[in-house]
């Protein structure tokens, strides 16, 4: 139990959670880098963060993102082993994430609002 548990349920308030749908603009983002397999992917963004991504929500995701046209794939048959699916941004996917940029870069602005607000009344 946390020390400021203050409800009934007896369940922290104070639980931190993931941004919403960051891991949409986070794989557009390590994909403008360079273009990579699915396993190469969810290893460069469980780097990044605490915790890798759900290995079938991420499939899903790449699947959904190529049937915008955002990415692209094609196959790898050249290393040893399986063929593999390499997924490359596509124009559209690179305005996408300039578009996400953006609209982060203006959630950041208001939540430093909100800090700075929240920081005077409660120095």
């Amino acid at each position: 139990m946390c020390e400021h548990d203050n409800s009934d349920e007896g369940e922290c308030r104070c639980k931190v959670e993931r941004v919403p749908n960051f891991s949409q603009p986070r794989l557009l983002l390590e994909l403008a880098k360079k273009p990579a397999h699915g396993y190469e992917l969810i290893e460069r963004l469980g780097q990044i963060g605490s915790l890798g991504p759900d290995p079938g929500n991420f499939y899903r995701m790449l699947r959904s993102l190529e049937q915008e046209g955002l990415v692209c794939s094609t196959w790898d048959t050249q290393n040893a082993g399986p063929a593999r699916r390499v997924y490359k941004l596509t124009e559209q996917g690179l305005e996408y994430l300039h578009t996400w940029a953006i609209t982060i870069q203006q959630t950041r602005a208001c939540l430093e609002r909100f800090l700075s607000e929240y920081q005077t009344l409660f120095p």
